[in-house]
């Protein structure tokens, strides 16, 4: 089975390819750093695999998986991901993703997901099974009021980016990105854009 890696991280890049060494049906064909880069990359070496962090530079974040979705509709995606699971992981699955887990975890479960999505199955982790089987936990409630693009609005803004970056990152017009400020302080029930931010450090959409 072909992998592809679209990560930016060299030592994960080789503790990956360590990690699954002694799966002789498992091979890596190639390496994408940049998002510019995803749908040639794809192109060029065909995977049945790809293993994808989000996060990767100059691309659209979760909104890269529903492009490189429409353009190949049988590929199997795995999200390896610095960002928590608890956000975006559904946000994910939703716009593509065949699984995702957090680098934080252990080898053991990281390579357990890669088997389940080479499988044809989904991975999610236990933790985001049980959070969404508990229909009080306040972050999945509060999750389930965003959109894809919402979320990735308020990531950005709890960097401390401003409505001009992100347009350019997310690809959308300044406007757009204040009517998504709006929906946002009227979805998280707060009055300015620094309740805002607090409140995106209290969901851990930031790392």
């Amino acid at each position: 089975m072909d992998i592809l890696l679209a990560d930016h991280h060299p030592i994960f890049n080789k503790g990956l390819k360590a990690m699954m060494k002694d799966y002789k049906d498992f091979q890596f064909v190639g390496k994408i750093d940049d998002g510019k880069d995803l749908i040639s990359g794809i192109t060029k070496h065909d995977p049945d695999v790809l293993i994808l962090e989000v996060d990767l530079p100059n691309s659209n974040g979760v909104g890269s998986l529903r492009e490189i979705r429409s353009h190949f509709p049988n590929i199997k995606i795995l999200v390896v991901s610095c960002h928590p699971e608890e956000i975006y992981a559904i946000s994910s699955v939703k716009a593509g993703a065949n699984g995702y887990i957090a680098k934080t975890r252990s080898v053991k479960e990281i390579r357990k997901s890669l088997l389940t999505v080479a499988s044809g199955e989904t991975f999610l982790s236990e933790d985001i099974k049980n959070q969404l089987n508990n229909k009080q936990t306040s972050n999945i409630l509060k999750f389930k009021k965003l959109s894809t693009r919402e979320i990735e609005v308020l990531n950005l803004l709890s960097r401390g980016k401003r409505n001009k970056e992100i347009a350019q990152q997310l690809s959308i017009n300044e406007k757009t990105v204040s009517t998504y400020k709006t929906r946002l302080l009227k979805k998280l029930n707060v009055d300015n854009i620094a309740d805002l931010i607090h409140q995106s450090r209290l969901l851990q959409i930031t790392s």
